[in-house]
């Protein structure tokens, strides 16, 4: 005899995880995921141009730091620009924009090289950056719209994955044709003859995705669900989240805190990287050369802690695992200003495995809930990538007297994006004076 259905046991369905993505994605993933390797190639790329432009146009290593300095201020003018140009034409046409720019600065190296001019080849750098900063600005939220709002931050740690490999192959390829000892003392002709390879492939690119058919998508600019939206906070209704959210995106606090995570960790990086051979050059007496050599297995440590992070993320929470390869890197940085031999090399490396997951994830944790400020939010956020500008330069200051006490500046960085990663990421609801002024009952 069985049970009425009024007193049977409840069935409860299995939660399910949310998809990584969806099959309609794929493609337009596939593609997103690519430009993540290429500005990364380019990125590094420069590193190794702050060593050769020690070598032929003798300039010290805090001028050479002026080589970041161009890379990273592009994205303080530029992401502004990209956010307005990506909300008003869209996903797609924004690459176009960033590949191109990116294209145009590469060609720029041939009259740079012909003059022999540093500040030639910075301006040629600045255009360049641009189209990086346009780039980063529009594949973020891109790849985030690419699926489930819940697994954003898996998403996105998987396309810096790539940006990993990208790293990688930058000091390879920088390392192979421009520090190699190929060309004589003094010739710039191997940079002028990559750079013309390098703009021909982002062209050609560019081209190719301009026929690409990208899928609506769900997300691109408007709120996934409504409790994770403003009108969520309140009781919205579905009709009252086709309305703007009041509240200004200065507001949201763990967006701000996110924007000053992400400018230190940037500036930490920046240094860290500019000043990776002249570490291992004056340190571990290397050639320039083979110093590039370390710096590839330096880039392949964050593509391999890219990939680890990813899987860790199923497991742990990426704002606990943010605070915890934060505190890491604090211990790693004051090894490595000890110079003691391979124990602090060593630990530079490592640095790179512990810094993989910190720039994808603080700007996923940043953009969390902002429904439609994401655009907004994204191309500001970009804009801290600035912090790459300045801190090379006050790196190349230390490093003029002793390279291995400079890395005692990421500290301070590391310790903020510790702290993030424990307190400051919490997405709070509205203060009641907020509330008061907010459209919804």
């Amino acid at each position: 005899m069985s049970l009425p259905s009024a007193f049977a046991p409840a069935q409860h369905p299995v939660a399910q995880k949310p998809p990584f993505t969806e099959k309609r994605y794929v493609p337009t993933l596939m593609f997103v995921t690519s430009l993540f390797l290429l500005w990364a190639i380019a990125i590094t790329m420069g590193d190794v141009l702050n060593k050769h432009f020690q070598n032929v146009l003798h300039v010290s290593k805090a001028d050479s730091g002026l080589v970041q300095f161009s890379i990273f201020g592009a994205y303080a003018v530029m992401g502004i620009p990209a956010g307005l140009f990506m909300k008003r034409f869209g996903y797609q046409k924004g690459v176009l924009l960033g590949l191109g720019l990116y294209a145009l600065g590469a060609f720029l190296f041939v009259p740079a090289a012909n003059a022999a001019s540093f500040g030639f080849f910075r301006g040629a750098l600045f255009v360049l950056a641009c189209g990086l900063a346009t780039l980063e600005a529009v594949a973020h939220p891109f790849m985030a719209a690419l699926g489930p709002q819940a697994t954003s931050d898996q998403r996105l740690n998987f396309a810096q994955s790539f940006n990993g490999l990208g790293a990688v192959l930058g000091p390879l390829i920088g390392g192979h044709f421009i520090l190699s000892g190929t060309h004589p003392s003094g010739d710039l002709t191997s940079v002028k003859t990559l750079y013309i390879f390098i703009g021909s492939v982002i062209l050609a690119i560019a081209v190719a995705f301009a026929f690409v058919r990208v899928p609506v998508l769900s997300v691109e600019h408007t709120p996934e669900l409504p409790a994770e939206t403003e009108a969520g906070y309140y009781g919205g209704t579905a009709e009252a989240l086709k309305t703007p959210p009041a509240r200004q995106l200065w507001q949201h606090r763990h967006f701000i805190w996110a924007w000053l995570a992400q400018f230190l960790n940037v500036a930490a990086q920046g240094g860290t990287w500019a000043f990776f051979i002249n570490y291992g050059v004056e340190k571990m007496h290397l050639t320039d050369a083979v110093a590039a050599g370390y710096f590839a297995v330096f880039m392949l440590l964050m593509m391999v802690g890219r990939f680890t992070g990813t899987v860790l993320m199923r497991f742990i929470a990426p704002s606990k695992l943010l605070a915890a390869f934060a505190l890491a890197n604090v211990v790693m940085c004051l090894l490595v200003a000890q110079g003691w031999g391979w124990l602090s090399f060593g630990a530079l490396l490592l640095i790179n495995f512990f810094f993989s997951i910190m720039f994808p994830t603080i700007f996923s944790l940043g953009i969390k809930k902002l429904g439609f400020l994401t655009p907004q939010a994204s191309s500001i956020m970009v804009m801290a990538v600035a912090g790459g500008a300045l801190f090379p330069y006050l790196m190349g200051k230390v490093a003029n007297h002793d390279v291995a006490a400079a890395y005692y500046l990421p500290i301070l960085c590391y310790g903020f994006i510790a702290l993030f990663g424990l307190r400051l990421y919490r997405v709070r609801p509205p203060r009641p004076a907020e509330v008061s002024a907010h459209p919804f009952p």
